[in-house]
């Protein structure tokens, strides 16, 4: 067990300093202080408001860097991009946010025949995407994490183009990106033949600590933390 463990640190570790690229690099750190960031989300970003998850670790991470920035926890379990639509009012442009963080597309397709399908699911992220940036509100695009820890599967087959058209997306709004499916591949890639069972999740989709060092490793480099800034952090702690 204490290998394992070990093991999960040190690709939750590698994941800093492997984060792709944004399409829009920023000079500074874009969030502000006494800024407020609601975090949209599902399941993964409901359990990321809680003591260890990512949204948590978000925001340790900023202001570890002089950033006292206010969370909006957005996140419900079982959504999809029509249910993040339908109640993008009430959870976050009521709340006036400087920034929203969104984390959709893992439901739209694990839920199969329940899911959404890529051309709906494109029309509501656009939606969700522009209706934010009419309200001033700027968004910071997740791609989404894996459904499974293996690559190769259907699911995670089918995810790929919802994940291609999210990076596209960004780049055509001008939006930042976390392209936290590529770190979370990347980590389990590095550890290799030594990976035994779940390394960043509890049950292939639900982040376990390892995962939400990755995920809010993710945001913060999109926002325009460096590794080193990221590690001052301390988000393993």
């Amino acid at each position: 067990m204490k290998i394992m463990m070990n093991v999960r640190w040190m690709a939750a570790a590698a994941a800093i300093g492997m984060l792709g690229a944004n399409p829009v690099q920023a000079a500074e750190i874009a969030v502000k202080d006494g800024q407020k960031i609601a975090f949209m989300g599902d399941s993964i970003t409901q359990a990321g408001a809680g003591p260890k998850g990512y949204v948590t670790l978000v925001m340790r991470g900023l202001e570890a860097n002089g950033v006292k920035a206010i969370s909006i926890p957005a996140g419900i379990s079982g959504h999809k991009s029509n249910d993040m639509l339908g109640r993008l009012e009430r959870d976050v442009l009521s709340k006036k946010p400087d920034w929203m963080t969104l984390s959709c597309g893992v439901n739209d397709v694990w839920h199969g025949a329940n899911g959404v399908a890529l051309d709906q699911y494109q029309k509501n992220i656009v939606q969700i995407v522009d209706r934010c940036q009419a309200a001033g509100v700027k968004v910071v695009i997740l791609t989404s994490t894996m459904i499974g820890e293996d690559q190769p599967n259907p699911n995670n087959q089918k995810l790929v183009a919802y994940n291609e058209f999210l990076r596209e997306l960004a780049k055509e709004k001008k939006c930042l990106l976390a392209d936290l499916n590529a770190d979370m591949q990347a980590a389990i890639a590095k550890v290799g033949p030594d990976k035994k069972g779940n390394l960043l999740t509890s049950d292939g989709v639900h982040m376990n600590p390892a995962g939400n060092v990755m995920m809010a490793s993710g945001v913060l480099k999109a926002v325009g933390l460096t590794a080193e800034q990221i590690e001052k952090a301390e988000l393993a702690k």
